[in-house]
């Protein structure tokens, strides 16, 4: 009787890899984010990390992992607390199953770890590319490499991905969806980190990398809440503290806006009339007005 063979099925095929990192960073470490159309995996080896996905953020410590589908944003920052160990890696999966793992926080089990480590290993024998690199954004091959390390690479990844997808509902240990951060809930946290840097010259990029949320979403969330954009929202702030500097007397015109970070008194001058439809010195003189009008026995 012939034999007859049997062509293995294949559902998760990773054939293209795009980087490999073993980061260690420092305990105040954080990223402003970015999207990519390749799937991503974040693990935590050591320290714990905040990550936030298109507006959505948990809390990693070690052991955990997190995959980010094609097209998410994703930022992450240090606790502040330890230093952090992590390793990421970005491969391509046409595999739609994967979709299950997307948003999801899965706390690895001993097995997973090893593959996590062979993957890093195996990618430190296929390719040049430094590791910690964070620049990297393709895979240089060693001229010497060892045997079959490259395939190896897309191994390890895909039996991590299958092991992590045979977990049934019952038997997950992940967390769930990333917990979505309401409209409220952003708002008020960004709108306090205004309050504490009204000194500054803060630019939107610099918001959304402090406070890891995407600079879309910021704009949505901002011109829901005030009518208007973040900066814009800013300014205004800006100018609200400088009129009650101005009715406490806390210094002059070119002191105040310095204190609110103005490059200069005609830059600041500019920006008070296009919000309050006065100058300093128009308001000042109004405030004075009033406080002489209500004086006791006037």
């Amino acid at each position: 009787m012939p034999f007859s063979p049997t062509l293995l099925r294949r559902p998760v095929r990773v054939d293209r890899a795009v980087t490999v990192h073993y980061f260690e960073y420092s305990s105040n470490y954080y990223f402003e984010g970015e999207r990519h159309d390749f799937w991503e995996f974040l693990y935590v080896d050591k320290g714990a990390v905040y990550v936030v996905a298109e507006g959505r953020e948990e809390l990693l410590s070690r052991g955990d992992i997190i995959f980010h589908p094609p097209g998410e944003f994703h930022a992450l920052r240090a606790t502040g607390n330890s230093a952090l160990n992590l390793v990421v890696a970005s491969f391509y999966c046409d595999c739609s199953e994967l979709e299950r793992l997307s948003g999801r926080t899965y706390k690895t089990k001993e097995a997973e770890r090893v593959l996590i480590g062979g993957l890093v290993s195996e990618a430190e024998l296929a390719f040049s590319s430094p590791l910690d690199d964070p620049m990297t954004t393709a895979l240089e091959r060693r001229e010497c490499a060892a045997y079959g390390s490259e395939q190896l690479v897309g191994a390890y990844i895909e039996e991590l991905l299958i092991r992590l997808l045979r977990r049934g509902a019952g038997e997950r240990q992940g967390r769930g969806p990333l917990q979505a951060q309401s409209r409220s809930e952003i708002f008020t946290r960004v709108d306090e980190y205004l309050g504490e840097h009204l000194s500054e010259a803060l630019t939107i990029d610099r918001i959304c990398r402090d406070n890891l949320v995407g600079r879309s979403r910021l704009q949505q969330i901002f011109h829901a809440e005030t009518g208007g954009g973040v900066m814009e929202y800013f300014g205004k702030r800006k100018i609200e503290a400088a009129k009650e500097m101005i009715r406490r007397g806390s210094g002059n015109f070119t002191e105040i806006g310095e204190k609110l970070g103005y490059q200069s008194i005609y830059y600041f001058s500019r920006q008070f009339k296009k919000v309050t439809g006065m100058s300093p010195s128009e308001y000042s003189a109004g405030v004075r007005a009033l406080a002489a009008k209500t004086k006791p026995g006037q």
